[in-house]
């Protein structure tokens, strides 16, 4: 499970999804649009459309997934649910893996069961080439004795583990200046998916600030 706002997905979330499938030798990996994000602010296009948007960008990308269960919940999009549903779906005995950000991570103590996440999958946190910060006690407290240092440690366990992993194309792009450009006008090529640029360009997705 790879969740996020994707407001908008762009080229640096799709090569991340990419990357995590070949570098940890997944199955797939299902790309989860929040609908109402808990502790972000509210996305600035629909649920519905980020969903369409993601879609248009995986296109016919091997092992990528455009996963609407979140959109299809009432209330918040707490991770914990959504890797609930996952692991009814896939059985007690597969392998599951939330990845997620650095600066995601850091916040994980904050999340909702955040324990619970550990219960029902692997984490695996993807660094980022422009985030760097110290583990608060909370967060520290959470992950010990979880890390391990290799993919196939992790894999000797249904869940429970926890994996750094530094991604070969390390891409730091941002959503938020992302949609700065496109409220300004300005261009965004090569920085999307020509599919999703076209279709926020046919849609004035994102033109008001």
């Amino acid at each position: 499970m790879f969740g996020g706002t994707f407001d908008p997905v762009h080229l640096g979330h799709l090569r991340s999804a990419v990357e995590l499938h070949e570098a940890l030798a997944l199955d797939r990996v299902h790309m989860v649009p929040a609908c109402l994000p808990p502790l972000r602010g509210r996305p600035q296009v629909s649920p519905q459309e980020r969903l369409g948007l993601l879609k248009l960008g995986i296109g016919d990308t091997p092992g990528l997934v455009a996963d609407g269960r979140e959109l299809e919940r009432d209330g918040p999009s707490y991770t914990v649910d959504t890797l609930a549903s996952l692991r009814d779906e896939y059985g007690r005995e597969a392998r599951l893996i939330m990845a997620l950000g650095h600066d995601a991570f850091l916040r994980l103590a904050d999340w909702h069961e955040p324990q619970r996440l550990f219960e029902l999958a692997h984490l695996v946190v993807i660094d980022r080439p422009d985030h760097e910060a110290p583990l608060s006690p909370a967060l520290a407290e959470l992950i010990a004795g979880r890390e391990v240092d290799r993919p196939e440690l992790l894999m000797r366990r249904a869940a429970g583990g926890l994996l750094r992993l530094a991604l070969p194309t390390r891409m730091a792009l941002s959503a938020t200046a992302i949609r700065q450009r496109l409220a300004q006008g300005r261009s965004v090529r090569y920085l999307l998916p020509e599919a999703v640029e076209r279709r926020i360009e046919a849609a004035s997705l994102y033109r008001h600030s």
